[in-house]
């Protein structure tokens, strides 16, 4: 059985009190998202950070809000613009 992947592309960082960084992948279009948590341990130990990612559909979920939307579109589409996918970023 084959996997439908997605690429997605890096649109919001986050960083909390607790040391945790959320990261944000999001389709091009920006109506869909996957987010993702690491350690800032893990990220300083050589865990990279890649521009885009391949998701598979059913891990996506949909964006529900117009403007979150339109903003994730915007963001993924200037990460391509200034990123190969597998660079680190």
């Amino acid at each position: 059985m084959s996997e439908s992947t997605v690429q997605c592309w890096l649109v919001e960082r986050d960083f909390d009190s607790r040391n945790i960084v959320t990261l944000v992948y999001a389709t091009p279009d920006g109506s869909r998202y996957q987010q993702r948590e690491r350690s800032g341990q893990s990220l300083q130990t050589g865990a990279e950070v890649t521009a885009a990612v391949d998701v598979p559909e059913d891990e996506l979920e949909p964006v529900d809000d117009e403007e979150t939307r339109k903003r994730y579109a915007t963001e993924a589409e200037r990460t391509a613009e200034q990123y190969g996918p597998d660079e680190p970023i």
